[in-house]
Parts: structure tokens; C-alpha cells; sequence
């Protein structure tokens, strides 16, 4: 038994685990993957609870992350200080909600906080514009933009005060049971936007793979 972990105190793995999808294991990995990011910056003695963030440019740098047009709202979601610089309980909370095994509500609630680029509790048309020029990678025109936008405040509004909030994005989400579904391969990673890459490569690059010991 001597030889392992002192990087987290039992009590500390107890309560990522409580606070994650993950196993021990899973998290220790996901501990190298942050550490990784900046050696120099990230101790390898967590147990005094160190005041250690990473910068949005090493985050927003990560294969995982690095090709999705949604990273920076991802990072500045996740972060503790609202500008994707993220400490480890940051890193390890984007990518617990990320991963497959978080419930649908739980990842429809952050997809819901991502769209809203404004930051106002709300999805309104500008957020929506943005959030549909990023999943299309700008592939529409305008006219095509304004369309789809209207139709889709048109039909999820339910208080028709012309935006959306989360009880009407929830509400669309369950009457279009496909959406999480099909956006974990197709650009919203089970409701979150990626690349289309980000669910399988949290499976085999973090879990799947072990870290060298």
C-alpha cells in the first residue's frame, strides 16, 4: 500500500469524488492531464490546498479543447473567475460535467449558461445569433441566421417575452429529446459545445489512458 498517492489527502478524493462523475483513479488522471498544462506551476502536493490557477491560454490550448469555437465561453463558465483562468476544482468540474456520465438536466443547464454570452440569466436573440454562428462555424448568411433564430424563439418561448430562459431552453430540450443526443457528435458535446471530438476524447486521452507512472 506504501508506495501511492500523497498528491490529495483521503478526505480531499472523497469529496472530488462526491462532487464528480469520477473515480479516484479517473481524477488522479485528470490531475497529470492539469499539471501537464504548466509543471512548473501545478505542486505535486495538493494537501495544503494550493492557490494555483492556470491561465485561458493553457486551457483553451488543450487538444480537447483547442479546435471548439465555444472554448472560451466553456473556460469562463467553469472558472471560478468568470475569465477561463481555472484552478484544479475548475478543471475538474468542466470536465466531470462534460463527460457521459453527467445527467442530461445537468448538462443542459451548463449548455444553457454558455449560450447566454451576455451573461443575463436569459437566452435572447443576439445570444442565440452567436451561438448559432459558432455551431455553423459562420456558414450562414444573415437572412438564414435571423430565420432559424426567430423560429426557435417562435416555437420554445413559452412566456413570449421574446427570449428564452432556462425553464424554455429545459422545456425545448425535452421535447427535442435528439438534441443532446445528437450534438455529442455533432458540435455541442451532449448539450455543451465542442467539436464534435470532446466527449470521446475525455473517454481516451484522460480516462482511458494511463498516465505514466
Amino acid at each position: 500500500m506504501g508506495n501511492k498517492q500523497t498528491i490529495f489527502t483521503a478526505q480531499q478524493l472523497d469529496a472530488y469524488q462526491d462532487c464528480t462523475y469520477f473515480t479516484r483513479k479517473e481524477i488522479l488522471r485528470l490531475f497529470y492531464r492539469y499539471r501537464d498544462l504548466a509543471p512548473q506551476l501545478v505542486p505535486l502536493d495538493y494537501t495544503n490546498h494550493p492557490d494555483v490557477k492556470l491561465p485561458y491560454e493553457l486551457i483553451g490550448s488543450m487538444p480537447e479543447l483547442k479546435d471548439n469555437p465555444f472554448r472560451q465561453r466553456i473556460a469562463e463558465v467553469f472558472s471560478e473567475d468568470g475569465e477561463g483562468n481555472m484552478t484544479l476544482d475548475d478543471f475538474l468540474d468542466m470536465f466531470s460535467v462534460l463527460s457521459e456520465m453527467a445527467p442530461r438536466d445537468l448538462k443542459a443547464y451548463y449548455a444553457f449558461k454558455i449560450y447566454d454570452f451576455n451573461n443575463d440569466d436569459f437566452l435572447c436573440k443576439s445570444d442565440l445569433e452567436k451561438t448559432l454562428n459558432k455551431l455553423t462555424r459562420n456558414e450562414l448568411t444573415e437572412d438564414e441566421v435571423r430565420m432559424v433564430c426567430e423560429k426557435v424563439i417562435d416555437e420554445a418561448d413559452l412566456d413570449n417575452d421574446g427570449r428564452l430562459s432556462l425553464e424554455d431552453f429545459q422545456h425545448m430540450i425535452v421535447r427535442a429529446p435528439d438534441f443532446l443526443r445528437n450534438n455529442t457528435s455533432n458540435g455541442v458535446s451532449a448539450g455543451l459545445p465542442s467539436d464534435g471530438r470532446i466527449d470521446r476524447s475525455i473517454k481516451t486521452r484522460l480516462i482511458g489512458c494511463d498516465h505514466q507512472q
